[in-house]
Order: C-alpha cells, then structure tokens, then sequence
C-alpha cells in the first residue's frame, strides 16, 4: 500500500481494519524529510474535486519516530482530506480534524505516548480565542499553503466550534452515546459492557446476534459514511439542526424502505427496552382505561422490559443523558398500569406447551378487559433461546373478541423475521419492535418500532407523558406526535448505529429469500451436528417457526447447556456460564498452552434456565446465526459457497473446541479471572 522503505509498524497502522475502513481510496506516501507528521498536497484546495488521494497525503517523519501516535496521526490526516476535498472551510476543517484525531487517540488501548500539544488541547471543551490562535500556528503546517488566521478570524470562528463541537467525533465516539451506561466503552479493554466494540474486530469468531455483536467493517463503513455525510453538511455552513435531523431521519427512512413502510411509521428508539417504553406510551394515550400489560417470558426478554412495561425508569440513566432514578414511575406515566408475566418455560427448564401458552393468554386478556382494563398483549417472536408465544390465530382471535380494548404489539426485536411477515403485521394494525442490534449484527442499542395506521391517524390527538423527554427526541417520532412530550435534540448515536446496521440490511437483503434461506440452513444444520456431538454440551429444544416458504422458517439460536467440571452430573450454573462467556471472548494464552488459548469467540450471553439439578438457575450460552453469516465478510472473499459454510463450521467447531478448553483448566482460570479485551494480548 506503500512505499517499500515503510516499518511493519506503520504497514500495520495502514492495515487496521478501523482505518482500512476510515482511509479506503486513499493512498498515503511515506517522506522521512517531511518534519510535521503528515502534510496535504498543494492541488487538493485550489482543485479539490479533481483529487483521488494519491501523492496528495503525506506522512512524515514522526510517524516513524513515534509508531504509537501512527494512527492517530493518520487518522488526522485522513480526516483533513475528507473535508477539504469537498470543500469545507480550511480553518474549521482543521481544527475539526484535529478534534477527531484526539477523540480518536483516547479510544486507543494501547496508546501509550501522550498527545502533541495541539491535538491535547482539542480533546476537552472548546479552546478559547487566544488559544485557537495559537493552534492554527502549528495546524496550519499541515497544509502547502496554508490562509492567513487572525484574531478577528479566531473569535468569530469560536462560536461556530460551541456549536459542532459535540458532534466534531469519531463515528466510534458518537456511537457510544445516546444510550445507557451500558454503552460506555473501557478504556482498558476497548469493550463496552455487551463486550463489544464500535470498531471492527475481524479476528473474534462470532456467533453472539442473539445478544449484541461489534461492528464489522461493513456495519463500521456505514456509520462512517453517515458521519461524513453530516461533516460535510456541517461544515458548509448548513444549520446544524437540519443536518442532524436529516440524519435521523435518513435512518427512519432506510428501515421504512426495508419493511415497504414510509418513514412516518417508524419511531426510532435507543434499545428494545426504551421501545416497550414507547409503546406502554402509545397505548396509554389513546385509551381512557387502565392499561394491564401481559409479557410472553419474562426472564428471556430484556432485563429492564418489566419495569419499562409498567412506565418506570429502567436504568440509573437514560438515551437523553438525563440521570434517574430506577424502578421509579416516569412523569406522566398511569401509575395505575399492571404486569402479567406469562411463562414459556416448566420448572424444569422444558418449553411449555403453545397450547397451555396461548390458554393462559386468552383467559388474562378476558379477564382484565371484563375488568374495565386495556390489554396491551405481547407477542414474543422470538425469545433469546428462540421461542415464540401466542401463536397468531391465537392474536386473530382475541382481536376480534376484544375490539377497542385490546393492543398487541410483536416483540421482534430478535428481527428473526421475513420483512414480508413484518409487513403484514403491521398492515393488520400491529405494533411491531424490531432491533438492528441481533439478528441484522448492527452494534448494540439501535431499535426502533413499526406503526399500523391505526396509531398515525390518531397521533396528532395523544397527548404523551412529560417524561418521555428523558427517552426521545422529536425527530425520532412521526411528524405529528406531540411536541411537547419530546426533547428537541438529536440523537447522533443512535442514528449513526443504525445506518450500520442498515449497511448490514442492505447487504443482506440485497440477496433472494431462496439464498438466505439455504444458507441459513446449511450452516444452522452443521452447527447442530457439533453441539450435540459435544461431551460437555447439552442441546435445549430448538424452536420450530410456522414454515410458508419464507427464510425465517430456518431457527437462528441454538441454545445449549455446559456440565458443570466440578458436578459432571449438573449443567453450570447461571453464574459460572458467565464466566464461561467472559473467558471464550478472552485471550487465555497468558494461563494456557494447548490448543487455541488466543482466540476470541463470542457466543450469545448465558439465559437463566430453570434446571431441576442446579439450585437456582442454570445458564444456556447460544451459537448463532446472524446476517453477516449469509451476506459474508472480506475474510470471505474469493470463497465460493461451499467453502464459505466449511470457514463458518470450522470456526463453530473452534469455539466448541475453546470452551472445552477452559473447562478442561477451569481452576487456573477460575483464579486468573481473565477479562475479553477489543484484541489478542499478542
């Protein structure tokens, strides 16, 4: 990609998959002469439209003194050139970059050398006038001929900077916000709390959808590209409002194109959880009734869905960075509202039966609306071991019965589902969760909710809880829902997660049904094969959805007890599957010799199964198939189909072979407690 004189260090700040992605088109050339650490050619401002990159970016000297601040360096570098080749304003475009550049630094794990002066001072709050000033002094180098920069200049261009200076990130940066705490990534591990990264990390094998995934180079190129998208705008001088409406929106409008809905019928929402949230708000609005709130699995939907389900706060802080108090009643939320939580499981860990699940349904959902009540029904399609409860005659029927007083919304935010099912769905007048964050591998905390038309012809007349400003901003919701209810910010994060999970949709859906069913199948069928020939996993009972021809026929989670090394007669229990999962996901070689002691899986998180051997619960870890494993990876260039499902198997096949291998060192680890981290020690 370079000159030959380059160091492999450098080679490799090239090769990263982060800035493959960030810097894909461009060709930097090495100039050991060059003093400052990367310099732009004197053609790209006075013909910026006519540059392709080559031999107009330069790195310099210091990035081989000093190989740590490389990426940094480059990522300045590549930052400046995206901006000024379309044509924004030299002086903000570089204090921009320079902003970019340090964000970007501080995610580093590994970056040990501390900041040039001029990049430290651009990673707190604005710099004042003077000291602007004084950083154009060394920004300017960087350019072959660079304007002048006054005093004036500096004060005037402040109060532009306040004003973009939030969202002047890393597309990383910004999609770690707009969440929950949960989102926060460790500067030790370059993880968040899902054990994820908003970067790309190609050499973890991952089977984890059901739970959250990080970002491939796809999923991580399409949050970049809606980033660069909104600089551009940004910088040339367009509101800054509008801009990141219009990102919003964009995404609004993506997933409508997918599921053939306009973008007023999607409402954008944090997580799965803030969209039970949204949902309780809805269905609260337009009834004068009381609302009683029957829940499909409990234990196997989100951990804070039954307080959102009863209008209560579910975390100590919410996506509009307000702080609250959790499990306490949201403002303006019925205090009033009940929860009925219906089982899909037996004492002993065993899948009821749909037809005692469907019973119990129909006998609530009768009895509370006799009551006086409003029912708001939940359909669980599918749950996080991938079972799916009432079945939909059962729905049919109690709408029908129940009129007016009766709400059903899916639970689809698994988004295991044909597009085409959704669709009908929501045309028979249902509310539908999906999220981008399981099934489609977006990064975690992207969902979002499907309206039927009976809800949008009423939205101009609900009159929303106050408290949903804590939640959701304007553009997040249709045009006509009720202002007053909302915030009037915008939820960068949150947009640019779900334009990468958008790249992932598009790429997915971009194939014919036939093939995504059959690659599905093939894979899903082998992965079967090796957990039951597994000695120390146990297979639970796999979903079988309605097959009419669609992909979603094919079950995508396969759920699986482990023996307990202690009890080989039990399964773990739920607490020692969750170290099972931390330590798949973590190099081990530092405490282990044989087998692959440095590759890191991701597997779905253990879900607590009753389990008549174990006190307590037990915990399933799920292998998975998500989309990535039918729209493929660059690993997977150059592999024809049946190569393809042999990576796939062989890499299940590693992961089973890893978690053999903590059982068989279970004491040691057990001691070490090792912690996933974004990469190999090595």
């Amino acid at each position: 990609m370079l000159a030959d004189i380059l160091t492999r260090s450098l080679v490799d700040v090239l090769e990263r998959p982060d800035l493959r992605v960030v810097a894909a088109g461009l060709m930097p050339e090495l100039d050991i002469s060059l003093e400052q650490s990367f310099q732009l050619g004197e053609n790209l401002l006075s013909e910026p439209s006519s540059v392709t990159g080559r031999a107009c970016l330069k790195l310099g000297e210091p990035c081989l003194r000093t190989p740590g601040l490389a990426p940094t360096f480059l990522r300045q570098a590549v930052e400046l050139f995206r901006l000024l080749h379309n044509g924004a304003d030299v002086r903000l475009a570089s204090f921009a970059a320079a902003r970019v550049a340090a964000l970007f630094h501080a995610l580093d794990t590994n970056a040990v050398n501390p900041l040039p002066r001029e990049l430290a001072l651009c990673a707190g709050d604005v710099p004042d006038s003077t000291t602007l000033l004084a950083l154009w002094t060394s920004l300017k180098h960087h350019l072959s001929n660079p304007p002048e920069f006054t005093e004036d200049d500096a004060k005037r261009l402040r109060p532009v900077l306040v004003r973009l200076w939030h969202v002047m990130a890393p597309a990383e940066t910004l999609m770690s916000s707009g969440g929950d705490s949960r989102l926060a990534v460790d500067p030790e591990t370059g993880l968040n709390k899902y054990s994820c990264s908003h970067r790309p990390r190609p050499w973890a094998v991952t089977f984890g959808s059901s739970t959250a995934s990080s970002l491939s180079e796809r999923g991580f190129g399409g949050a970049e590209f809606a980033r660069c998208m909104m600089m551009n705008a940004l910088l040339s001088k367009q509101d800054p409002d509008l801009v990141q409406e219009s990102i919003v929106r964009s995404a609004r409008a993506g997933i409508g194109r997918h599921y053939g809905l306009p973008e007023d019928a999607v409402l954008l929402s944090a997580s799965g959880t803030d969209c039970e949230l949204a949902v309780l708000a809805l269905v609260a609005a337009g009834t004068d009734r009381p609302v009683s709130s029957i829940l499909l699995a409990p234990d196997e939907t989100g951990s804070g869905v039954p307080l959102a389900a009863r209008g209560r706060h579910f975390a100590g802080d919410s996506a509009c960075s307000t702080t609250v108090g959790k499990g306490e009643l949201i403002e303006g939320f019925p205090e009033d509202t009940q929860l009925f939580g219906v089982p899909i499981r037996n004492e002993d860990g065993t899948s009821r039966l749909l037809e005692d699940i469907n019973g119990e349904c129909r006998e609530l959902a009768r009895r509370e609306v006799k009551a006086g009540r409003h029912v708001l029904l939940h359909r669980l399609d599918q749950s996080k071991t991938g079972l799916a409860a009432p079945d939909m005659e059962t729905v049919a029927e109690l709408q029908a019965e129940l009129g007016e007083h009766l709400s059903v919304v899916v639970d689809a935010c698994q988004a295991r589902l044909s597009p085409s099912r959704v669709s009908e769905w929501v045309k028979d007048g249902l509310l539908v969760m999906i999220t981008g964050s399981k099934f489609f591998t977006g990064p975690p905390f992207c969902g979002a909710i499907l309206l039927p038309d009976v809800i949008l012809e009423k939205m101009s007349s609900l009159s929303l809880p106050k408290g949903l400003k804590s939640y959701g901003n304007r553009d997040e919701w249709p045009e006509q829902a009720d202002r007053h209810a909302l915030n009037e910010g915008h939820n960068i994060g949150l947009a640019l997660r779900w334009h990468a999970a958008l790249a992932e949709m598009d790429a997915l859906f971009s194939l014919p049904d036939s093939l995504i069913r059959q690659r599905l199948n093939d894979f899903m069928t082998e992965a079967v094969k090796l957990v039951e020939a597994s000695p120390t996993c146990t297979l639970l009972p796999v979903g079988k959805p309605i097959d009419d021809g669609r992909w979603d026929a094919v079950p995508t989670i396969l759920s699986f007890l482990v023996e307990d090394p202690k009890n080989p007669d039990a399964p773990l229990r739920l607490e020692d599957a969750r170290k099972l999962h931390r330590w798949l996901n973590a190099d081990l070689s530092p405490w282990v010799g044989e087998g692959e002691p440095a590759l890191l899986c991701v597997l779905g998180q253990p879900v607590p199964v009753p389990h008549p051997l174990v006190t307590g619960h037990a915990g399933a870890l799920r292998l998975c198939g998500g989309a990535r494993l039918v729209s493929g990876e660059p690993s997977h260039e150059g592999l024809d189909e049946k190569q393809r499902l042999q990576r796939e198997c062989a890499d299940a096949k590693r992961v089973l072979a890893k978690l053999e291998l903590i059982l068989e060192n279970w004491d040691v680890l057990l001691d070490a407690n090792p912690v996933p981290r974004y990469a190999p020690l090595s």
